[in-house]
């Protein structure tokens, strides 16, 4: 039946799995309630934690992968049901009310039965706070990049996250002069190497920060830094949090 609602949502938990290839015929609003899920679409890997949301416009092909359990809370968008200014695949930051009506929605579920005009003005103002979320920036991705090199690098970068790698490293696994390489990064990723490092180690941070019987000491050495003082001001200058609250308010 839920082919005919103009919107539902889609509320349930699922285990640990591997990377799996999805697609959908409508817009969906991916909210993850609990736990952490790493995506690629388009050009990017994403991670969304609670804090977080995943636009995917109807007929994107995305993948997602589930490394520890999560519950995730989605809404689905009919094409014709509201207007959508997304053109790719956007990680919205959520403030808490458009967490909460995402979590209200979930009384509207695929069966239609309780779908009313009520529902029909809560989805269609679910979607446009959404828009007006859309040009605000989300740090926690990561490019895929386009050449063979920079792809070795970003790969080779996220192996050794815990190792205190150097440009240097990078360039002579890749083969290429630094002056080289640097020039392909700011090309393909409009980031220096440095701050993709940065990314990639917060983003590991956030994900590591979800399995609450690791030690932020351990995490901190995980990602990297071997004086957690060191860790926790990097962590709050990326999150506005340091790790022990951003834990405390997304992981409780």
């Amino acid at each position: 039946m839920h082919s005919e609602i103009p919107a539902y949502c889609f509320n349930s938990s699922f285990p640990a799995s591997p990377a799996n290839k999805m697609q959908f015929d409508r817009h969906y609003l991916l909210y993850c309630a609990k736990g952490v899920l790493r995506l690629e679409a388009e050009d990017r890997y994403w991670i969304l934690p609670p804090s977080r949301a995943l636009w995917i416009p109807a007929d994107t092909a995305i993948e997602i992968e589930i490394s520890h359990p999560v519950e995730c809370c989605s809404v689905l968008f009919a094409k014709d049901f509201i207007h959508s200014t997304f053109s790719r695949c956007q990680v919205l930051t959520l403030p808490n009310v458009v967490k909460e009506m995402i979590l209200h929605s979930r009384k509207w579920g695929p069966d239609g039965t309780e779908f009313n005009p009520s529902a029909e003005h809560f989805f269609q103002s679910i979607a446009h706070l959404c828009a007006e979320l859309k040009d605000l920036p989300s740090e926690l991705w990561i490019p895929k990049g386009q050449s063979k090199k920079i792809q070795q690098a970003l790969q080779y970068t996220q192996k050794n996250l815990s190792q205190p790698i150097t440009f240097t490293d990078i360039a002579k696994h890749t083969a290429t002069t630094e002056r080289s390489l640097a020039r392909a990064f700011n090309l393909e990723t409009d980031m220096t190497w440095s701050q993709l490092l940065r990314h990639m180690r917060m983003i590991q941070a956030i994900e590591l920060l979800s399995n609450l019987d690791l030690q932020m000491i351990t995490i901190s050495l995980e990602v990297g830094y071997q004086s957690l003082s060191s860790f926790n001001r990097a962590f709050k200058d990326f999150t506005s949090l340091t790790p022990r609250e951003f834990r405390s308010e997304y992981y409780p």
